[in-house]
């Protein structure tokens, strides 16, 4: 569908080239909502400054270059200089109608597409899925849901911790329990907090245990073939793991989407040499370093990115470039997303400078930080245990999934179901309302972990978005009919009516915005307000029980244009909009 901001802004653009000169057909025409039309373009007021005239004869100078027949009924020129746009209800109409006929909803595919990898979840092998990799993992997830959507080339990159120093006592605790416990699904192995933890005890406690874990560290980055074996057990167990969490999440990661720190470990030390041939690193207090231009210490001295200890071994920031150099030189990205929180900022801001000083980085190829901000208990701490430890991700989507199923059955349910209909319409619930009160808050902003507010069926939640979509479909299956076989034609005749076709209307232009600045919450947020206008016509306006055949008609065509988009945008989320509710 057209946004109707993106039309007009086009057409206001056009009487600026017009009315000032070819210099003004890219300025900003300001297009807004407006209290007194359908929209408003604010653009004669700053433009007044420039050309030394008044606001409103500019305003007048606009209006009198623009072509707007067939998109607008009404324009007025309001106040110091607002040109004020009401949508003609016919344009209104047809658009909707060719939506409804378009499987992508009239959203187009980009006309330039681009090679883009999302990094996001990151996880850890032989660890749990806590708290802290819910918004990664969703986010990133939506991100690149979106951008494949609109037509790019993405890779879903699981950047998963499975190399380096605490692979040797896991290995080594392995041995201890018995290699055949790694088969059994009953063993102390298949619990990996439990298994981690045991061995971090054994490592701090037992100095026989600790020699052999740095032997076993040593003989793994050696590549020995035995300990290679071991290692890829650790990893299997973890990969079934992980898998089982993202299932139940509704994310699309995979195993081939797992690149983790051993992808990149032969790729370390040529990357290395790059830079110092490049004159980049040099050996600075025994560390080779690269100091990027910009980045300073309290005293004003440049701060280092260490690539290389003075050990000889490597760290996060010589991984991140050689991940940049191969994305660049293999993968042919155009564009980098890396959805990682917040506090990870400054890393990646010296890390991309770093990139750029090398080549890797520049106008062609972008890499920018999702920053995802914190999520916090109902006391404005960082989430937590009752007794203070790290919130496993399973128990608190098990949480969520209780508490959905007790708001659940409080509401009065559209059409009756079984039990077994009843538990998986819950399940859904319960993620759905996870995933859109995360999905909802900008992701660099911290939120409240609120399982009150997150599972009620009324406000802005996932709840209250699912219902409204399985209330549209019970009106079809009431009225005998398939959501596909309404096509209208749609009249607008009640104001709820046209709230929610000229709703419908901005979902491309709201897609593009979320695709372009890697933010799916300006798609959450458009999708509560098109279930909001929904229920507002709903309430307002008869469907089955329409007076006439064509009025009928034309809201069965406006119920399937918003299932659709309903549908479509949560989807595009991760979403699921059970059948039933």
């Amino acid at each position: 569908m057209p946004d109707p901001q993106l039309v007009l802004a086009t057409r206001v653009q056009a009487a600026l080239s017009a009315a000032f000169g070819p210099s003004y057909a890219d300025a900003d025409p300001v297009i807004r909502p407006s209290q007194f039309a359908d929209l408003q373009a604010n653009v004669a007021l700053p433009l007044a400054k420039k050309l030394g005239r008044k606001p409103r004869d500019v305003a007048d100078e606009i209006v009198a270059h623009l072509d707007v027949a067939g998109v607008v009924s009404d324009v007025q020129v309001s106040g110091p200089g607002f040109v004020n746009l009401t949508l003609s209800d016919a344009w209104i109409t047809a658009e909707v109608e060719r939506a409804l006929a378009d499987e992508r909803l009239g959203v187009p595919v980009t006309g330039r597409p681009q090679r883009v990898v999302v990094e996001y979840s990151s996880v850890n092998v032989a660890k749990e899925m806590h708290v802290g990799h819910l918004r990664s993992t969703i986010v990133g997830d939506a991100i690149a849901r979106i951008l494949a959507f609109l037509g790019h080339d993405v890779i879903r990159d699981n950047h998963v911790g499975d190399w380096g120093t605490p692979f040797g006592m896991l290995i080594e605790h392995l041995l201890d329990l018995g290699e055949d416990a790694a088969a059994r699904d009953d063993s102390s192995v298949h619990d990996l907090t439990a298994f981690y933890q045991a061995a971090r005890q054994k490592f701090d406690g037992d100095p026989g245990f600790a020699d052999r874990s740095r032997a076993r560290v040593v003989a793994l980055q050696a590549g020995d073939p035995e300990t290679l074996r071991l290692w890829r057990i650790l990893v299997e167990i973890s990969k079934r793991y992980f898998n089982t969490v993202y299932r139940r999440l509704r994310v699309s990661l995979t195993d081939d989407d797992i690149k983790g720190e051993s992808f990149y470990d032969d790729l370390l030390a040529p990357t290395v040499q790059e830079l110092e041939d490049k004159g980049i690193a040099v050996i600075s207090d025994g560390a080779l370093c690269a100091f990027p231009p910009g980045f300073t210490g309290r005293e004003g001295e440049p701060l280092p990115v260490i690539i290389r200890k003075r050990d000889g071994g490597y760290n996060y920031s010589t991984t991140d470039l050689a991940t940049i150099r191969y994305r660049v030189d293999t993968e042919h990205v155009d564009r980098m997303v890396y959805v990682v929180g917040a506090p990870q900022a400054l890393h990646f801001q010296m890390v991309f400078a770093v990139a750029r000083m090398a080549g890797w980085l520049g106008d062609e190829v972008r890499a920018e930080h999702a920053q995802i901000g914190n999520v916090l208990g109902t006391d404005g701490k960082i989430l937590r245990t009752r007794a203070g430890g790290t919130v496993k991700l399973v128990e608190l989507v098990d949480e969520a999934v209780e508490r959905a199923g007790a708001e659940f059955d409080k509401i009065d349910h559209v059409e009756p179901f079984d039990d077994a209909t009843r538990a998986a319409i819950v399940e859904a619930v319960g993620v759905g309302a996870v995933k859109y009160a995360d999905l909802s808050v900008a992701l660099d902003s911290e939120y409240i972990f609120d399982f009150d507010r997150m599972i009620k069926f009324q406000g802005k939640t996932g709840p209250y978005l699912q219902y409204a979509a399985a209330r549209i479909r019970s009106v079809f299956r009431k009225g005998g009919l398939a959501p596909e076989d309404a096509t209208g034609p749609i009249v607008l005749t009640h104001p709820a009516e046209r709230a929610l076709a000229l709703q419908l209307l901005g979902f491309g232009g709201v897609l593009e915005q979320a695709g372009e600045t890697a933010e799916p919450h300006k798609l959450a947020t458009y999708v509560y307000g098109v279930a909001d206008a929904f229920t507002t016509f709903y309430e307002n306006c008869h469907v089955l029980n329409a007076p006439d055949a064509e009025t009928r008609a034309s809201r069965l065509a406006l119920c399937a244009a918003t299932l659709r988009t309903l549908v479509t945008g949560l989807d595009l989320l991760g979403v699921p909009t059970p059948e039933r509710m």
